[in-house]
């Protein structure tokens, strides 16, 4: 099977399955890391090579075509918090992202939060909040894994 079409089975079978329910993970560094390694141990095998081998990551993941996960978790965030800020004020999922919950945080460190983490998410795609209802500005910019090749208008 030529490697390009191994890439194109692992876009729409398999990295799917991974990034299943990421648009509301508060995803922390130890699990991307591990969604990567679990990623790249894929597409060693697909590519049929070890890491014995010693080819790079880069190279692996260009013979086949395929952007690194992180990204495809970060845009399917992006996603859907473009989807919920779109309904009316009174859906349930913009209630619950306006919620406030009096009371004391326990002691240390915060937990991490999702909306912390799209926050993070919209600062380094250069996103505001206000984008969210231009659709095109919003897909534009939020989309970092296997961007589509644009066609030339004329």
């Amino acid at each position: 099977m030529p490697i390009k079409l191994k890439g194109l089975i692992y876009k729409s079978v398999i990295r799917p399955v991974l990034a299943y329910g990421s648009e509301t993970w508060a995803v922390t560094k130890r699990h991307v890391n591990s969604i990567h390694v679990a990623e790249m141990k894929m597409l060693r095998w697909m590519c049929g090579v070890t890491r014995l081998d010693k080819i790079r990551n880069e190279y692996v993941r260009g013979s086949l075509s395929v952007r690194d996960i992180a990204d495809k978790l970060q845009e399917n965030r992006l996603r859907w918090f473009g989807h919920v800020k779109r309904r009316p004020p009174e859906y349930i999922g913009n209630r619950t992202l306006n919620l406030n919950i009096p009371g004391r945080r326990k002691r240390g460190r915060p937990k991490l939060r999702w909306l912390s983490v799209v926050k993070n998410d919209m600062a380094g795609c250069e996103l505001e909040e206000e984008d969210v209802q231009d659709r095109a500005k919003w897909k534009r910019k939020s989309r970092k894994a296997d961007p589509v090749a644009r066609r030339d208008r004329r």
